[in-house]
Parts: structure tokens; sequence; C-alpha cells
């Protein structure tokens, strides 16, 4: 028995097929081989096509199918991991009806201040746990506001994995966990939030079903079974955004449990089980895959969205004729602290964790005398890892006080000198798996079809593959110049 996972990230489209039994990866494809482009119509916005994703995915399981290592008709179950907090739009015939705001996006900032201001700080972070900030509700009052020919035509307003289950399966349904990434859910009454419905004046019936995570979200229709050689009406069991995926495929759902990703973002994710929220909103707190409202597993999350993304700059920028293993070896050339070079890795829209203010990306300390292309690699990924350090000890404020936390062994954390860097700092041990969301996705489709009898049977065979301890305080002179030069630019 096979289980089909989905990852719609920023950069590219992620299936992987998973025997079920043995939980081994049968065969793993990436769509497309060039990183996906952001369409950027102004600065600080940042949109996708729906479309092109949904054309990306259909490559990508058709890649996979080509793999002879297992046979398509197989399949039991599917599941989705998506990009988090984007709005997908579509009329009465599931027409996509603009290209979505994704996650990064920042125009409707001061939208979602103001309602944090209108509906009461406390009100707002008592009962949706955040700010409304750029989350997906002030983006769709965004196009309320801004566009409302668009907002006249639609149906249903989505997630990024919503949209890609309905062309699965005809069927729009989201899910608790989705609706509060989106701040549209209030956790005292366990429903979609008045004061964000009343406040923006959405009508309800733009919000589809809700269900479980875990559950199923309809079934494969027989035209697209045809085209992707799969068997017609295979269950989507499973949709989580990207981060509440990744701790599912790292087997972080209990209380006290922290997972970390450096993708395009970077992301630390601890899960809880108290309601709780920073005053500011810096990080923030959404239902994690395992939410019910009778056993309440939140997950507490710092974003940082200029990860990835700098590093892919980076590249693009001074190493184009390198590869990313190449760049990583580059940077060991340069000392711990760079020689006094200084990176702030901001240039990917408003920081949460920095009160939703574009601080930008930024160079300091140039020495034309001293400083290579080893010193530029690393002081870049060591900026990432301080970034990583200054988020963590909000979260640390807020009583996340992890002793050790999973991740990936892929992005950034394939490189040694990142992940030293990440350790050090932090003063955090990291435990490393072969994973990635795709995988995680599978598995949790096995999850939501009871093909496991638990979660602990999906990862009965998951092993760390590496173990990082804290080897010594030499970072932190440089991580406070770093910090100085942070909160200079704060208060400019």
């Amino acid at each position: 028995m096979l289980l089909l996972g989905i990852d719609i990230g920023t950069s590219s489209i992620k299936v992987s097929v998973v025997d079920a039994a043995s939980q081994k990866v049968m065969a793993s494809v990436q769509y497309p081989d060039e990183e996906s482009p952001i369409i950027a119509l102004k600065p600080g916005w940042a949109e996708q096509s729906p479309d092109t994703w949904w054309e990306h995915t259909q490559h990508a399981i058709q890649l996979c199918n080509k793999a002879v290592a297992y046979n398509s008709a197989d399949i039991a179950a599917i599941g989705i991991a998506y990009q988090m907090h984007g709005l997908v739009l579509v009329d009465k015939e599931q027409n996509v009806l603009r290209n979505s705001i994704i996650w990064c996006d920042s125009r409707a900032v001061e939208i979602g201040d103001k309602a944090f201001d209108a509906i009461g700080q406390e009100q707002c972070l008592s009962h949706l746990l955040n700010s409304p900030g750029n989350f997906t509700a002030s983006k769709l009052a965004w196009v309320k506001a801004n566009e409302p020919e668009v907002y006249g035509k639609i149906d249903k307003a989505m997630l990024p994995g919503d949209f890609i289950a309905m062309r699965l399966t005809g069927e729009v349904t989201t899910s608790i966990s989705a609706l509060s990434e989106g701040v549209f859910f209030d956790f005292k009454t366990n429903s979609l939030s008045k004061d964000i419905i009343n406040y923006y004046g959405f009508d309800e019936a733009l919000f589809p079903e809700v269900r479980e995570v875990f559950s199923p979200h309809g079934n494969l229709q027989p035209s697209v079974a045809q085209k992707l050689n799969l068997k017609p009406g295979i269950p989507v069991t499973y949709k989580a955004g990207d981060q509440p995926n990744n701790a599912l495929s790292l087997n972080v759902l209990n209380p006290g449990e922290v997972a970390a990703t450096a993708g395009t973002s970077g992301v630390i994710y601890g899960v809880t089980d108290q309601l709780g929220y920073d005053k500011q909103s810096r990080v923030n707190t959404f239902a994690h895959v395992n939410y019910t409202t009778q056993q309440q597993r939140l997950g507490v999350l710092l974003c940082i969205n200029g990860v990835g993304s700098m590093y892919r700059w980076l590249k693009q920028t001074f190493g184009a004729t390198e590869s990313y293993l190449q760049m990583n070896a580059k940077a060991t050339e340069a000392p711990a602290g760079s020689d006094g070079l200084s990176v702030l890795p901001f240039g990917n829209g408003a920081e949460r964790m920095l009160n939703n203010k574009m601080v930008g990306a930024h160079f300091h300390n140039i020495d034309l005398n001293i400083h290579t292309q080893a010193h530029v690699i690393r002081s870049v990924q060591e900026g990432i890892a301080f970034s990583f350090r200054y988020g963590l000890d909000i979260m640390r404020e807020n009583g996340m006080n992890p002793t050790v936390i999973r991740a990936g062994k892929n992005n950034l954390f394939l490189s040694d000198l990142f992940t030293e860097s990440f350790v050090n700092i932090t003063g955090v041990p990291v435990e490393l798996y072969k994973n990635d969301g795709s995988v995680g996705a599978a598995l949790g489709a096995g999850i939501g079809a009871q093909i496991f009898s638990s979660p602990a049977q999906a990862f009965e065979h998951m092993h760390a593959i590496q173990m990082v301890e804290p080897a010594g305080k030499q970072l932190e002179p440089a991580y406070q110049q770093w910090k100085a030069l942070i909160e200079k630019q704060l208060t400019n």
C-alpha cells in the first residue's frame, strides 16, 4: 500500500511516494528544476499563480509515476502540504480570479494593524492568538478594498493546499489549522471569528466547509486520475501548512517538542497545549495538525522571511557559477565571525518578529582589503543563524525553551557550517533527520486514511542520522555586534 505526498513550495513542487508498511520512499521528484519566480508588481508585494502550482503538481506526479520502483495503482491516499498564509480566490466555476497573494507579501500590513487597534489588541491576542497583521484575512480585506470587481466574483476564499485539493477532487474544504493560520479562527469560541468577519465585512459563505486535518477531503476525480495515471476515487486525507507539516514529518506532535526549517523562509516551530501569545505578535500561534477542541495542540511559530531566499540571491549575484555545495565549502575558508562582516538577511518583505517592519537586507563593515567571497558567503550563513537566535530569544520570553531541535538535513542544514553556527549561537542541540515536506504529507495521508493505527506507527522507522551539540560561544561577540545593528535599524 502506497501513499502520495505533495508539497506546494514557494520555489517548486515536490512529490513523493512512500510505502506505508516500511515508510520507505519509493520515488521523489521536484519540479521545476529552476526555482519558481515570485511576482512582485510593487515593492513589498509577492504573488504566484495557483494555476501554475497545479500545472507543476501534475508534471511532478507524472514524473514520479515514471519511476519503475512502484505501481501507481497501489497508491491508496493523498496528502498535501503547502506554503502557509497564501490567499486563493475562485468563482462558482472554480476558476482562479487573480494571482495568489502569498505568505511574504506585505501590502496588507497597514490594514491588519488598523484591525488590531479597532477590534482591540487584547481581544485579538486572547481570541485569535495573533494580530491580524498581513495574514490571509487582511489580504482578503485588501482585495475587498482595492479590487471590488474581483471580490464581487468570489465564491470561495482558501489557502493554497485547499486549492490543490479542489483541483484533485472538485471539493472545497478547509480545516481549523488552515483557518487559524489565516487568522480567521477564534480559539475561545472554536469557530470562525465574528470579530474578523464583522470588522472586515466578509460573508461567511466565502469560507469552505471545515473538516479535520486528518480526514477525507474528497476523492480523486476520474478525469484527473486518467491524466495522472492514478486510480479514480483515491481519497485526499490530509492537508496542512508547510510548517505544521514539517513538524509532523519530524514526529513533533507533543507539548515541548520543537522543529526547525531553513528553506525559502526560516522557521522554529514548537508545540504547546497552552492558548498563549506574544503581546507584540512577533511570534505566532496556530492550531497544529493534531489540534482538536478536546485536546488542544498549538504550534508557536517563529518565521524569518529571508533565509533560503537570501542565500539564493547571494548565489545568483555572487556565485552564479558555483553550486550551493561549493558555496558551503567556500564559506569554511573564512574564520568564525567573518572578520567583522555582518549581514542582516531581511530583504523578503515585512518581518513579523521585527514588528512587521520592512528592514531590508544589509551588509555592514565591509573591508575591501580583508573580505573575500568566502567572508561574504560565511557572513550570510552566520547572519541567518543570528536571526534564528534573535527569534528564539523571543520564543524564550514566551515560555518556549527547547532542549533539542529536530530538523531535516536539507536546504541550509546541508551546510555543516550553518548547522554548527545555528547550534552554537542558540545553545540548543539539533537532531537531523532524512525527511522532507512531501514525505511528511504522504505519512499524514496514511494517518488520515487510518492506514496507520496511530501517528506513532507512521514514524516507527524514523531515526536521527546526526546529532550536533553546541561546541562553544565563539560566535557570541559577532552576534552581539549583529544584534546592535538590527536594533539600530528598528529604531530608525
